[in-house]
């Protein structure tokens, strides 16, 4: 828990703007940063990473291949058949080394959809090869790394996109705007959920994958271990890697950042003032070091709480709310109502785009070329690493965490003198 040394701090007044949730009253133009490319040129992109998530990253760029005047310059994973596979899709070359890819001075971006414990390496090093970054989520695997990442940024100026695509849905912004004017009054709570309902192989198990499968010859098993404990081929490890806290966070970082974020763009919430996370190894003890079962309750220094709901036992979830003193926000399939106590219609939006990967990249491609604010930019990447974390440390340890703002890093809540009451309306 000891963070390297705290990154330029971001107040909430900053991260509204940079978030895009005050994207009304702040201006952002093609000098925001050094690597804006021309209105017109081709955009030219490098993939790292294509299992899983990777090849969705592939499908979606080669569909927006002529829409979005894009070109494709090379591609690396290290297991050399998947880099081959989506090479030939993409008609570019392949490599099993993501630093091959980063060292091709043409690519404006790459796509980075790789286990957790790779992504701030891969990002930090793709910006200091110059390059803009969309990072699949979470941005980091821990608060540290991403506090790295958010110096690094700062320092080069290269944008980064995190893969939170509902941020591509415009819902969460329109409903910062409207309880920014008074449409709920003063907010008190939200509440929020991921469920599924897994069979009897558990959360992220493949029923194909035993102890005797073997490792793909053309697979470069210490290079997809990087940073983590050097261990012998374990297939459960690396073709189920998000139950494995030394690659992932699981329900917490996996499934709560895409909803945690939704709440905190929707209320403009930076870092957690304390927070709970229980749960446990309960339907499925097949080895997993993760909870299979999991919820989190964080408190913001606004004054508000904001529950998150995460069974993989039971897929029957509970209604996306933000409750304020005057109304209740309904978040529905296609937006939002407001309603104050009686039901009364107080507002509502009819929300435009979604949680699509393809308005996700489009929408770096516009950044890239007019400025156009990210929609999920360092900042928000940050706060949400940094209350996933938190959840996940409360339950390994069984207490609550808390966050101290001066030395920007998660302790336990109780050595510090925590307020119980709201900051000021000024930086709420």
């Amino acid at each position: 828990m000891n963070p390297i040394p705290p990154s330029p701090s971001v107040n909430r007044r900053s991260f509204l703007a940079a978030s895009g949730a005050a994207a009304a009253s702040v201006t952002f133009t093609a000098k925001s940063y050094a690597a804006i490319v021309g209105a017109n040129d081709r955009i030219k992109i490098g993939f790292i990473g294509v299992g899983g998530m990777g090849s969705g990253h592939v499908g979606a760029c080669k569909s927006l291949k002529e829409k979005d005047n894009l070109e494709f310059l090379g591609v690396a994973d290290c297991w050399k058949t998947r880099a081959d596979q989506a090479a030939a899709t993409l008609g570019t070359k392949a490599f099993t080394d993501y630093r091959a890819v980063l060292d091709i001075k043409e690519i404006d971006y790459v796509t980075i959809a790789t286990p957790e414990h790779w992504h701030s390496k891969m990002t930090t090093d793709a910006m200091d090869a110059g390059k803009a970054v969309y990072c699949e989520k979470p941005m980091t695997h821990s608060i540290p790394q991403a506090q790295a990442v958010m110096k690094k940024q700062r320092e080069t100026k290269r944008p980064l996109q995190v893969g939170v695509q509902a941020m591509s849905d415009d819902s969460y912004a329109s409903a910062a705007k409207a309880i920014a004017n008074g449409v709920l009054g003063q907010v008190v709570q939200a509440q929020i959920e991921y469920v599924r309902r897994y069979d009897k192989q558990g959360p992220w198990r493949n029923p194909e994958t035993t102890d005797d499968t073997p490792k793909p010859a053309d697979l470069n098993w210490d290079a997809w271990l990087g940073h983590a404990p050097k261990i012998a081929w374990n297939p459960h490890h690396y073709f189920e890697w998000r139950n494995y806290g030394v690659y992932s966070g699981g329900i917490a970082t996996d499934l709560f950042i895409h909803r945690i974020t939704r709440i905190m763009k929707a209320c403009t919430l930076l870092y957690p003032r304390r927070v709970t996370g229980m749960g446990g190894i309960w339907q499925w003890p097949d080895g997993r070091d993760l909870p299979d079962n999991f919820e989190m309750i964080c408190e913001y220094p606004r004054g508000m709480t904001v529950y998150v709901l995460g069974t993989m036992s039971n897929r029957v979830g509970v209604d996306h709310l933000i409750r304020g003193y005057r109304g209740t926000m309904h978040f529905t399939a296609d937006g939002w109502e407001a309603r104050d106590k009686d039901g009364k219609l107080l507002d509502k939006h009819k929300k435009s785009g979604g949680e699509d990967i393809h308005l996700h990249h489009t929408n770096l491609h516009n950044h890239l070329r007019n400025g156009e604010p990210l929609n999920c930019p360092v900042e928000l990447g940050m706060a949400g690493v940094v209350a996933v974390n938190m959840a996940n440390e409360s339950w390994r340890t069984s207490q609550m965490m808390g966050w101290d703002s001066k030395n920007e890093k998660m302790v336990p809540a109780h050595t510090l003198n925590l307020s119980h009451v709201p900051e000021t309306p000024a930086e709420a």
